[in-house]
């Protein structure tokens, strides 16, 4: 009997995504400042070690190394041209390490920029460049797609067109980021929780969810209780998914130190869940410990 298909897997409960690939990276010594996505092509093995160190942990999914893989992104490292090999092998490396029973998500994140007026882009020329980045995750065999860290609905609605216009019928994640804001919770744009959810719902995506953002653990557990309440309004089948930093950094010299256990972290995460979310990761300052222990307290 084969795998299941990702969309069948997720129908059965709780799934486990990884946590944060640049913290795991600074922490391989990897260089501040260096094209992380450059590395699927220059050094291909830490990016394995990394995939494989959260599925040992207990991911069910690892996400591609290829959150700034986007020509516009790219060109600030002197790489626009190479999108489609970077984020092919990025696909590639986390098949490997994935095998046959675990999943890949190729991650897609924001351009960097803004569409006009506010900036330079232009709305087909970034739908091209998102399509051009699903297209060469999709030759490197991933199994769904993840667009996380947007704060704007524009590039997120024009993502989620790119990449459903390649994809197939392979399940599409999409996530906004989202800070306090007096007491609710808003992008750096200033979308609040409801349009971001409708927005999201409305153009078909399987899972919508929240990552990263400047929140304390309990913030993140208000903030999923709001965000499964506006979902199960529009729709019962979406799925909700979370990715949540390791709490607030805290500044140790010229560091930002991430200081949440992967105990209070778990915890965390067993109320997210509680709440109604199935699909759980980690975001910045999180590592395979902290998966880890998601995993076993979901386990329990």
């Amino acid at each position: 009997m084969g795998r299941l298909s990702l969309r069948e897997r997720l129908s059965e409960g709780v799934f486990l995504l990884d946590g944060a690939t640049g913290t795991q990276l600074i922490a391989s010594g990897t260089e501040a400042g260096v094209c992380n996505d450059y590395l699927n092509i220059e050094a291909p093995d830490t990016i394995l070690d990394i995939h494989r160190s959260y599925l040992e942990a207990g991911s069910d999914a690892v996400l591609t190394n290829t959150f700034g893989a986007n020509r516009y992104a790219l060109a600030r490292h002197g790489l626009a041209e190479e999108v489609a090999g970077i984020n092919t092998a990025g696909a590639e490396i986390a098949r490997r390490a994935a095998g046959e029973q675990k999943y890949v998500l190729g991650d897609i994140g924001p351009s960097g920029d803004f569409l006009e007026p506010l900036g330079s882009l232009k709305p087909e020329e970034l739908k091209d460049a998102f399509a051009e980045q699903a297209k060469g995750l999709l030759a490197g065999g991933v199994d769904g797609f993840i667009i996380e860290t947007m704060t704007a609905l524009d590039e997120i609605g024009i993502a989620i067109e790119a990449v459903k216009s390649v994809s197939g019928d392979l399940p599409v994640f999409a996530s906004m980021s989202f800070d306090r804001a007096g007491d609710d919770f808003k992008t750096m744009m200033g979308v609040g929780v409801e349009a971001a959810v409708s927005k999201m719902v409305l153009l078909g995506v399987d899972a919508v969810g929240f990552n990263c953002g400047t929140l304390e653990l309990d913030e993140y557990v208000e903030l999923a209780g709001k965000y499964v309440s506006t979902a199960r309004a529009l729709s019962q089948d979406v799925l909700i998914f979370a990715e949540p930093n390791a709490g607030k950094p805290e500044l140790v010299g010229d560091k930002a130190v991430y200081k949440v256990s992967p105990e209070d972290f778990a915890a965390a995460a067993e109320k997210i869940h509680s709440a109604g979310v199935t699909i759980i990761g980690g975001c910045c300052g999180t590592g395979p410990g902290h998966i880890e222990a998601v995993a076993k307290k979901m386990a329990r």
